[in-house]
């Protein structure tokens, strides 16, 4: 077989989802143009997609639900054999556990920002809607530029506002604070809106009436029954790439003249390298380990994903006795502020939220409880009987829990979820140009357009594409 005519090597660093949904998208564009190998550091593939078993009962250690009105991953569902499984959240509501209480959260907000003081009177006091009332008084909009959300909505609606909506609900997303989270990176709508709009309070409106015009029917998250942790295997199976784990890339640069390809990564400890030579690479890792691999052959790219920090988190999942409930909330969770001072940062009622949980934990509870900060990570150091006993505490304070657990499980994920800083959106526009000016080079993950499995199977898929295009296969649905 001639260069010519042989297959082309891609190799794809890093197996979460992300990378291999690049992997799944090289097989189905290309099909047999293509030879995929997936280099995995960890035993397994997932990433921060994980199946972990309490009480007998498997759910999941990390995400546990996508987008189902985006159709990245309810596709990547379907096409790898797991349609039959997706299953939509029981119809209750989230609460929010502040002052004291755990009340319902308010609607008609843009990921916390108020369009209107209606729905405000359980969480604000009437000074404080008052003080978002003042908004449309207040000057410095359009906005023109990116900005800390935080920060504006302070300025405009009050500090109450911040603390009590808008951070808990981007810390349940980004594990960050609002007052260094970028407007434009996290709630892109709002950001476009505050340019058209001489009010915040009229920009969230605009927001909200326009995801009102052009929504449907159905409902705005999926998971998966047994879990969104089965993905990965799905995916990997599906891929018909070879997928290698516990493998450590620990460079990437030039494969040399005489190699006949482009691409020489060396894996494995020091003292033993091996090298593994590919027409096209796709890093699929987080933004630091990218930084270093792309140092010598995209340094402007390199530069800027350096500066992304990252937030670890643990996710403690127990399974009660209904028993411990005097009565069992109808809530899928609560949500807590930072301001309150607990250890929890949200609490996720598994078994009353997914209905097949429900029926897979019979006389049991299964929840879990959400902890960790960007840079207030103190609280994860300490060992997994005391985060426990943390949570429990604090179950009973906000829920009324009595007793003790039938079993308990502590996730940990270290450095989980970047940090979508002030300039995130402009420097990851400057990252993909560098990376893309590169002939047979891609990038995705987390870091780059989304934390959510929706938008980084996108990015998988944008990466698979950048790199055919490059190596000049065509895709054999057009071929």
């Amino acid at each position: 077989m001639s260069s010519a005519d042989r297959p082309r090597e891609v190799v794809v660093v890093g197996g979460g989802i992300s990378g291999l949904a690049a992997a799944h998208a090289l097989h189905q564009a290309a099909g047999p143009a293509v030879r995929v190998t997936v280099l995995e550091k960890a035993a397994d593939v997932g990433g921060h997609l994980r199946l972990v078993e309490v009480a007998g009962i498997g759910v999941d250690g990390g995400a546990e639900s996508l987008l189902n009105r985006r159709p990245e991953a309810v596709d990547l569902v379907r096409a790898v054999g797991l349609g039959d499984d997706l299953v939509h959240p029981a119809d209750v509501g989230a609460g929010l556990w502040s002052r004291g209480n755990v009340v319902p959260l308010p609607v008609g907000t843009v990921m916390g920002v108020p369009t209107g003081p209606r729905t405000l009177g359980a969480v604000l006091s009437a000074a404080e809607i008052h003080r978002v009332e003042q908004d449309r008084t207040r000057p410095g909009m359009p906005l023109h530029e990116d900005v800390a959300i935080g920060r504006l909505v302070a300025d405009r609606m009050g500090r109450a506002v911040v603390d009590r909506l808008v951070d808990p609900l981007l810390g349940g997303v980004y594990a960050g604070r609002a007052d260094e989270l970028s407007l434009r990176a996290t709630v892109p709508a709002l950001a476009e809106a505050a340019g058209r709009h001489g009010s915040l309070l009229d920009a969230a409106r605009s927001v909200a009436a326009a995801s009102a015009a052009g929504a449907t029917a159905a409902p705005f998250f999926a998971g998966i029954r047994g879990g969104v942790g089965r993905l990965p295997a799905a995916v990997a199976s599906a891929s018909g790439a070879q997928i290698r784990t516990d493998v450590t890339v620990r460079t990437l640069g030039p494969a040399g003249p005489d190699a006949g390809v482009r691409w020489r990564l060396e894996v494995g400890p020091a003292p033993f390298p091996e090298t593994i030579d590919a027409d096209a690479v796709i890093v699929a890792v987080p933004a630091a380990p990218t930084a270093r691999l792309l140092r010598d052959v995209a340094p402007r790219a390199a530069a800027d994903l350096a500066r992304v920090e990252y937030a670890s988190v643990a996710i403690v999942t127990v399974a009660l006795p209904k028993s411990a409930f005097a009565t069992l909330p109808e809530l899928s969770g609560f949500l807590v502020p930072s301001v309150e001072g607990r250890v929890v940062k949200a609490v996720t009622l598994s078994s009353v939220k997914w209905p097949w949980l429900t029926a897979d934990a019979r006389d049991m509870v299964v929840l879990r409880a959400s902890l960790g900060r960007h840079r207030d990570e103190a609280d994860l150091q300490h060992d997994d009987a005391e985060l426990v006993r943390s949570v429990m505490v604090e179950l009973g304070e906000a829920l009324g829990v009595t007793g003790r657990p039938v079993d308990s499980r502590v996730t940990r994920w270290g450095g989980a979820l970047p940090q979508y800083a002030v300039g995130h959106a402009d420097r990851m526009v400057r990252v993909r140009a560098a990376v893309e000016a590169v002939p047979g080079l891609g990038v995705c993950g987390a870091a780059y357009d989304g934390v959510g499995i929706a938008a980084c199977i996108a990015g998988g898929r944008r990466a698979a594409t950048t790199v055919l295009d490059g190596l000049g296969v065509v895709p054999v649905s057009t071929a």
